[in-house]
């Protein structure tokens, strides 16, 4: 007993070198978005560990934990934490136990130096793959989940912030890997949770000068735990700011992501709900609106929620509809300016030309449960197979009537989202593919060609999967990758489709975050633009995540209600006019809803012109050379546009070096 305890006293002492050294790093360099992770557990294992880029945890086996936060700077959105001196740093150091390992969580970082800590876990290097990208980083083997089924429902150990999806997710799927997942829990082999609201804090520890190292190991005496009881607990002190969902320390008025007053809410959304009557409402059936713009929504998609309490509130929220809806009636938008499509549920019939039964299954099934999960962060309850359905329902509708030109354009504002849910999975938040069903009812409609502009800040590898052989949908994204390395790890510049898809999926991916309008707008002018009009679509269909949004807490990127305006504007020309916005992510509710009330402005022709330069970053342009590079050779219009601009950046390099 004596032995083991030394040994147990030599291990904590060899950790807390290493998280020392570890700490003084951050100190020397900051951190910024990208892949700065590192974890010290037993076995000498190094483990990579991710939960969106706001927070971060460490802990090691003095039952100690550091929780830190970090804010985008005002002027290139990189998230820092520069130390102690920095008023933005929150901290609480809490007891914690688990069975088997000790996490860092340092949620999408990497050090300024550009260096990237990686680091696995499979067999054969021994290291820790938590963000599971389906190889190993180390030694390029194979990592898979071991799968089982109950009722057709998966969970995948993970979160919306996770590595790549594996295409092999079919029924229930958990990994038995140790592992840290987006509310902050420590998940052990065995599925045990214990959460972090759990733990005993201690917080606002900023003193003027002091080092990450202080203020980890300011008081590191032995500490006789003989009376602590894990399930005691006491609850920090902090709130969830209701705009963004980030918490914050109970001190704080404001939230530190959003700047959002503490306990304010969506107003506006019972003004939209009693001018749902005085609508008008189109359909097949009825008489052509006197407007050209209709709108999809249904109240019954508001009950599709997360009821498991949890330490944190979901970010794929109702509200979400509710601070839309609020917004487009205050713009004097809705309903005088646009109609309201009746809505119905999609079809089994109309389901299984996306998805595969099983599949289709599986998510019906969920309305005989009061939750479940199909992934550890994509959710459904009793109401969710009829919130899925009315969703996909009417985005079939709204391309249906806009191709058959009963309307000129519409905004589908539903929920749950649908451009990560693939052939046979459902992930990200996502259950059906809406962005899929309404493009295949524009072709039943009339439509030869359907273009798909993508613009969540996730890759949309659910609408990839499903068209990648098709020549006639055109797939482009404009998505943060970095590498692989940001959820869900698809969308690489040199996945272009296959067999006669080829050149049919178009992906700009960003190699990190805080990309803002002249980005987005260069690579809409110089790739996006170029590749649509010799495509010559018969109908656009934009699906309109507005996670890459200033102040979003997962996208984490500064893309304006401006700049959604001016890239719906350069849509319009596209397919004359022809115009489908569908909802998909966005998890700021001020963003969003002034976002998608800019894009609905442009619909009803209240859009203003903008002149705005458009001289991208140097990562942009880097980004828009690679695309051009590998796509002129199935859009040879690209040629001329690429060689212009690699002879501008090798100018400008050229006088940089001198």
């Amino acid at each position: 007993m004596i032995e083991r305890d030394k040994n147990e006293r030599s291990e904590v002492r060899r950790e807390q070198e290493e998280i020392k050294e570890l700490l003084k790093l951050v100190e020397q360099d900051g951190v910024r978005n990208g892949a700065f992770k590192a974890a010290y557990g037993s076995n000498n294992s190094r483990g990579l560990g991710g939960s969106g880029g706001r927070s971060g945890m460490l802990g090691v086996r003095t039952q100690r934990r550091l929780e830190f936060r970090f804010v985008s700077c005002g002027d290139c959105g990189n998230e820092k934490i520069l130390g102690a001196v920095a008023a933005v740093l929150v901290m609480s150091v809490r007891r914690f136990e688990t069975r088997t390992g000790y996490f860092l969580m340092a949620s999408d970082m990497q050090p300024l130096s550009g260096h990237e800590i990686t680091s696995c876990a499979v067999e054969n290097c021994g290291v820790f793959d938590h963000a599971c990208h389906g190889k190993c980083q180390s030694c390029d083997s194979d990592v898979k989940p071991s799968c089982g089924e109950v009722n057709g429902i998966s969970s995948l150990i993970g979160s919306h912030t996770d590595g790549k999806a594996s295409k092999e997710n079919c029924g229930a799927c958990t990994f038995t890997y140790d592992c840290a997942n987006l509310d902050g829990c420590l998940i052990a082999t065995n599925g045990s949770c214990m959460a972090v609201d759990e733990l005993t804090q201690e917080f606002e520890r900023e003193q003027a000068g002091a080092t990450l190292e202080d203020l980890v190991f300011s008081n590191d005496e032995e500490e006789d735990d003989s009376d602590w009881d894990p399930a005691s607990s006491l609850v920090m002190n902090r709130w969830f700011c209701l705009n963004c969902t980030m918490p914050n320390v109970d001190a704080v008025m404001y939230c530190l992501n959003c700047h959002e007053l503490k306990g304010s809410g969506v107003d506006g959304y019972d003004a939209f709900k009693t001018q749902i009557a005085e609508a008008a409402l189109v359909s097949p059936d009825t008489e052509l609106p006197a407007v050209s713009t209709a709108i999809g929504f249904d109240e019954r998609m508001l009950l599709h929620s997360e009821l498991e309490v949890k330490p944190n509130p979901h970010p794929e929220r109702p509200d979400r509809l509710r601070a839309i809806a609020a917004s487009l009636s205050a713009a004097g938008i809705f309903p005088s300016k646009c109609a309201l499509v009746t809505p119905r549920e999609i079809t089994k019939e109309e389901l299984l030309m996306v998805h595969t039964p099983d599949h289709i299954e599986s998510v019906e099934q969920t309305k005989n449960m009061l939750y479940s999960y199909f992934t550890s962060d994509t959710y459904a309850n009793g109401h969710s197979a009829c919130a899925a359905k009315l969703a996909a329902g009417l985005c079939a509708d709204l391309a249906s009537l806009i191709v058959s030109g009963r309307v000129q354009n519409g905004f589908a504002m539903v929920r749950p989202p649908g451009h990560h849910a693939g052939v046979k999975q459902a992930m990200g938040f996502c259950l059906h593919n809406n962005a899929a069903v309404a493009a295949l009812a524009a072709k039943r409609a009339g439509a030869k060609k359907v273009l798909i502009v993508d613009w969540d800040v996730h890759h949309g590898n659910g609408t990839q999967e499903i068209f990648e052989g098709d020549k006639s949908v055109l797939y482009v994204s404009l998505h943060r990758h970095e590498y692989g390395n940001f959820y869900p790890g698809t969308g690489a510049a040199h996945e272009v489709g296959i067999l006669d898809g080829q050149g049919f999926s178009v992906n700009i991916p960003w190699s990190r975050g805080g990309v803002g309008d002249n980005d987005y707008i260069f690579a809409f002018k110089t790739v996006v633009l170029p590749i649509a009009a010799e495509f010559a679509p018969d109908i656009t269909i934009i699906s309109a995540g507005f996670d890459a949004a200033r102040g979003d807490p997962l996208g984490c990127c500064d893309v304006t209600p401006i700049g959604y305006s001016i890239m719906t504007s350069l849509l319009t020309a596209c397919s004359g006019g022809r115009l489908l916005v569908i909802l998909e992510g966005g998890y700021n509710l001020r963003s969003i809803s002034s976002s998608a009330t800019e894009v609905v402005k442009v619909l009803v022709g209240d859009g203003s012109s903008f002149d705005v330069a458009t001289a991208p970053s140097k990562e942009g342009l880097e980004t828009v050379l690679q695309v051009l590079k590998i796509q002129q050779q199935f859009w040879p219009i690209l040629g001329p546009t690429y060689a212009s601009l690699q002879a501008q950046q090798g100018l400008v390099f050229s006088k940089s070096s001198e």
